[in-house]
């Protein structure tokens, strides 16, 4: 099921008399979660005739809805490419995740680094869905 984000939830600043960028309440998180390899088979864009056929991971989905179930923001950030945009569409469907947005194209290989003005953690999957722990860790960070 998708949905559409509801922008009350936003909470809007100023500063200096001028708009910033609205935030989300701190009990509202914000996930992007990758779909080949995380909530399914491990499918390359060199064969999208798999991906209808991809098997799901359960405790993915279990996860997945109860965060949306709990108001948290779901939103799918894929390597797939625009042009497998519906029969990524129709997985989802047809395997009961709900969502609100979907985003293509996010670039292949992995050894991620964003950077970005509002907070971010970032949570490598490793095999199994499990309740999120704290756990401390060395991060890169820009000297002040």
């Amino acid at each position: 099921m998708k949905s559409n984000l509801i922008s009350n939830d936003l909470i809007k600043i100023n500063e200096n008399g001028k708009a910033l960028s609205p935030i989300l309440p701190e009990h509202i998180k914000n996930y992007l979660i990758d779909i080949d390899g995380t909530i399914c088979d491990d499918i390359p864009n060199e064969e999208p005739e798999r991906m209808l056929t991809a098997s799901r991971y359960d405790d993915a989905l279990e996860t997945i809805n109860t965060w949306f179930n709990e108001g948290h923001i779901i939103t799918f950030f894929t390597s797939r490419v625009e042009e497998h945009r519906i029969v990524t569409e129709l997985w989802l469907k047809e395997n009961g995740f709900n969502y609100h947005a979907l985003l293509m194209g996010k670039p292949r290989g992995g050894n991620y680094h964003w950077i970005d003005n509002h907070i971010v953690r970032a949570t490598r999957f490793t095999g199994k869905f499990t309740t999120m722990i704290e756990k401390s860790t060395n991060i890169q960070v820009f000297e002040e």
